[in-house]
């Protein structure tokens, strides 16, 4: 394994890391954004199905919360498009990277409830809801575990092998161009 801590600092202007930044932030948001489309559609044809009408009040609360949370994930998920495209060539790139960051952030909460929610509904109708409530803690837990707590170590362990962090990348001089 590569030791990074010899890795020099990126020699970028502002505006290039903004474009970076955004770049690679529109690339994470590809990836989250395929999954909440299937999930979101995959909720919106379950109340066509013929089991639907006979699901108990939990069940139904379940799936218009679930679906309204994939909505909103979607929505939080394309939000940064929509923000770029409204303040396409105002000079707002670094403030759209800033808040379109936050948009993804919040997105990826409301998905892991989503989530939640759908392996409720699904486990909770296929076995019975003491199934469903441990299988949506599980995955709760997982996603809490993945998406939440392994950055957070993975961060923890750069700092400790004393790894350049973006503010410190920040802080090196730029070349004139």
């Amino acid at each position: 394994m590569a030791d990074h801590a010899a890795e020099p600092a990126r020699r970028e202007t502002p505006l290039e890391r903004a474009d970076r930044n955004f770049a690679e932030l529109l690339q994470e948001l590809r990836v989250t954004q395929t999954g909440v489309q299937i999930l979101f559609a995959f909720l919106l044809t379950l109340a066509f199905t013929q089991r639907f009408p006979s699901l108990d009040t939990v069940q139904r609360a379940t799936y218009v919360t679930t679906l309204l949370l994939a909505m909103l994930a979607a929505a939080l998920f394309v939000a940064p498009a929509a923000l770029h495209r409204s303040l396409f060539q105002e000079n707002a790139k670094a403030a759209i990277v800033r808040v379109s960051s936050v948009l993804a952030t919040v997105g990826l909460g409301v998905l892991m409830l989503a989530f939640t929610g759908s392996v409720l509904l699904v486990v909770d109708v296929t076995l019975d809801r003491g199934a469903g409530i441990a299988a949506a803690a599980a995955t709760l837990v997982a996603c809490v575990a993945l998406w939440v707590v392994l950055p957070r170590l993975v961060r923890h362990a750069l700092r400790t092998r004393g790894v350049p962090t973006a503010e410190r990348d920040r802080a090196a001089p730029v070349p004139h161009r």
